[in-house]
């Protein structure tokens, strides 16, 4: 197969700890109309999951299935509907159940920030972002003034009590005015982490990250080439039917700039990856009592890509046009160590082809007044290889959907067309009011479209369901609206907004009709003795989403503030009376800080609703609301040596996070399919040297 700028001065805000043991803190939020960019240049981390720094822009979360397997969600939209790159590259991940989300490739001690779009995304930043769009960026060094080479880098060090996790990054840059060389290396682990009624298994995990660049200059002309080669070993995810043995593999990125100075600016990338996974349902977790039930999956995905994008500047405004695509191929084959006959060809060269085109225009009308106009088309073309099973081999059901599968017509192509029109008027110096409509589309993810046997492969779902695909599945088409207001004065700096959107199309699991799949299931069941539900397909449903989301900051004096957001999301069926799947619930931070010449402290009170509208139809349970108390100090030592200390979860909450997932996993301290539970009161130390 073929292969308005509004300065929003958030200093030293920390990200609470929510349901794993992360804590990140010395934070700068800056934002504009559009976009919310969280440097962490400074930030205290002392866990792997990157993804919890998405925590702290307004209307962003996590659904964490492992202590490094955050999705991030987005005003009720997660996965694979929310575009993710790391520096402007997009990478499709290896797992089929999303061990490895895009976001997972982006190391803390190598990050420079997060920029999250706020709301609808720009036509030309991302090539699908129905719902949302993240960029991670990484610090590649910067050209210093003169011919001579300086010689510059960062060490961190961090530890933490709740898993016993420790981390060790460090960075060596060596620049001069036309060369840049970047060396760096992450290296964490962590134990099973505890929570106040146990441990939560299994949660260990192992990770490094070693990377090289190399940058080139010449007057108006740029070059970067960035290579990475991640090795994460055994890992838990307690919410997925199995953990990680294995992920490895390269990924690359090469990128030309051509800037001329407030009249063009041109942009062109080859980027690609190639990663293998592999991961079991025996080897961290008790594993199946007959071996006949034990599980390995191994699985690939080789990536490739390019952008091509240009800006060309004039007395009003910009246009901004380009192209892109993005190839991604994706295998996935199940055995069983004890038992050579036995195989499942689950997804065989998988592959989704997007290639794309972009126009977008900013236009300043006057100074009070400006907007953006944007479209886009999309062309996304799916197909997929025969596949096979031992299960097919023997059961009439599975042979029977099988050669459904096999026999169809398993290509499939969809042509979407993507438009923008955002608003701004500066009403004042300190405040300007914004709406904006968009369409956007979503095609199928190839799990959607071409899982053709019962399985729970569903790009990290955890609702603990079976699913087959749908090769017929039509695009996701959403029409959103929102509107809001920024307003800004020497103390107040607030940034509400207001969300409606309706997703005609939703792609959803709903009761499968499919004979074969149910009879499939059941018969399992009798010859397993287990209990599983008849399965789901997946199918267009109608949905809506809608909310209000808000950060804002409050100077007290010139050493007091105060801080933090407040997230409201709804999602509904449009088409049944039933709630979408896995909704954070209503939550808000307030944040007290005390900063001084050369040190800080920060209090913080992290608070989450119930959660009672829930999904019948993917057997969602309700979760409480809870409380959380964090506490952070920082002390800058000298003008190289920052040194810093705090609690997550001071009290010892016990509680338990909606968007957590259900155990998958024996554990005396939590019954399977049971909500996991938060971890508990999680002591933390970090040390950073930059020389």
């Amino acid at each position: 197969m073929k292969r308005c700028r509004l300065y929003l001065g958030l200093v030293a805000a920390l990200l609470p700890h929510y349901a794993s043991a992360d804590h990140m803190e010395e934070l700068v939020i800056t934002a504009s109309h559009d976009t919310r960019t969280i440097d962490i240049t400074d930030e205290v981390v002392v866990a792997a999951d990157v993804a919890q720094l998405l925590r702290k822009a307004p209307g962003a979360n996590v659904n964490s299935n492992g202590p490094i397997t955050g999705i991030p969600q987005y005003r009720g939209m997660y996965g694979q509907r929310i575009a993710v790159s790391l520096d402007g590259t997009q990478l499709a991940p290896s797992g089929p159940n999303w061990m490895d989300p895009p976001l997972s490739y982006a190391r803390n001690g190598q990050l420079e920030s997060l920029e999250i779009y706020r709301g609808i995304v720009p036509v030309s930043v991302a090539q699908e972002s129905i719902g949302g769009a993240i960029d991670a960026r990484s610090n590649q060094g910067e050209f210093s003034p003169g011919k001579d080479f300086q010689i510059s880098g960062r060490v961190i060090g961090s530890a933490q009590s709740t898993n016993n996790g420790q981390q060790l990054s460090g960075a060596v840059y060596a620049t001069n005015n036309t060369h840049r060389l970047k060396l760096a290396g992450v290296t964490e682990q962590g134990d099973d982490a505890e929570f106040p009624g146990g441990e939560l298994l299994p949660t260990e995990y192992q990770r490094q990250r070693y990377d090289i660049g190399y940058g080139f200059r010449s007057g108006n002309h740029s070059l970067q080439f960035d290579y990475g080669y991640n090795d994460t070993g055994e890992s838990g995810t307690p919410a997925l039917p199995m953990d990680i043995d294995y992920f490895d593999g390269d990924i690359y990125d090469l990128t030309y700039r051509f800037e001329l100075s407030g009249e063009l600016e041109i942009t062109a990338a080859l980027f690609g990856s190639a990663l293998d996974h592999g991961m079991t349902n025996y080897h961290l977790r008790q594993p199946p009592g007959e071996k006949a039930r034990w599980r390995r999956n191994i699985a690939d995905s080789d990536n490739l890509g390019f952008r091509v994008h240009s800006e060309m500047f004039d007395d009003a405004g910009s246009w901004v046009f380009g192209f892109d695509g993005f190839d991604s191929v994706h295998n996935s084959n199940i055995d069983n160590p004890n038992n050579d006959m036995f195989f499942v060809v689950n997804f065989n060269d998988a592959e989704r082809q997007v290639l794309g085109a972009f126009l977008e225009r900013n236009h300043d009308f006057s100074d009070s007044w400006r907007a953006e106009f944007g479209m886009r088309y999309n062309q996304v073309k799916m197909d997929a290889d025969e596949v096979d099973g031992t299960p097919a081999n023997m059961m009439p059901p599975a042979q029977m959907l099988r050669d459904a599968f096999n026999n169809a017509r398993r290509g499939q192509t969809d042509h979407n067309v993507d438009l923008v029109a955002k608003a701004w008027y500066s009403a004042s110096d300190t405040t300007s009011w914004y709406a904006g409509f968009a369409q956007k589309h979503r095609s199928a993810s190839y799990q959607e479209r071409y899982l053709w046997l019962p399985l729970e492969a569903t790009a990290g779902l955890a609702d603990g369901n079976l699913y087959t695909g749908n090769i017929e599945l039509d695009p996701e088409v959403a029409r959103k609206f929102e509107f809001g207001l920024d307003f800004s004065n020497d103390r107040l700096t607030l940034a509400p907004r207001f969300f409606y959107n309706t997703i005609q199309d939703y792609i959803q699991g709903t009761p499968s009709e499919l004979t074969p799949a149910v009879m499939m299931v059941r018969m399992m069941n009798q010859m397993n003795g287990t209990s599983n539900p008849d399965p789901l397909q997946f199918n267009n449903v109608d949905a809506k989403l809608y909310g209000f989301d808000m950060d804002w900051a409050y100077r007290l004096n010139e050493h007091w503030a105060l801080s933090g957001l407040v997230n409201y999301v709804r999602g509904k069926r449009r088409d049944i009376e039933d709630e979408l799947y896995r909704i954070a619930p209503l939550n808000a931070t307030l944040r007290l800080e005390y900063s001084a010449a050369t040190w800080s402290l920060g209090l913080e009170n992290v608070l989450y609703s119930a959660q009672n509208q829930v999904s019948e139809t993917n057997r969602e349970q309700e979760t409480a609301g809870y409380g959380l108390l964090n506490l952070t100090a920082t002390w800058q030592a000298t003008p190289s040596l920052q040194l810093a200390a705090g609690v997550d979860n001071a009290l010892d909450k016990e509680y338990q996070d909606h968007l957590a997932g259900y155990n998958r996993a024996q554990n005396p301290d939590i019954a399977i399919r049971d909500r996991l539970y938060g971890t508990g009161r999680n002591v933390f130390a970090r040390v950073s040297y930059t020389f």
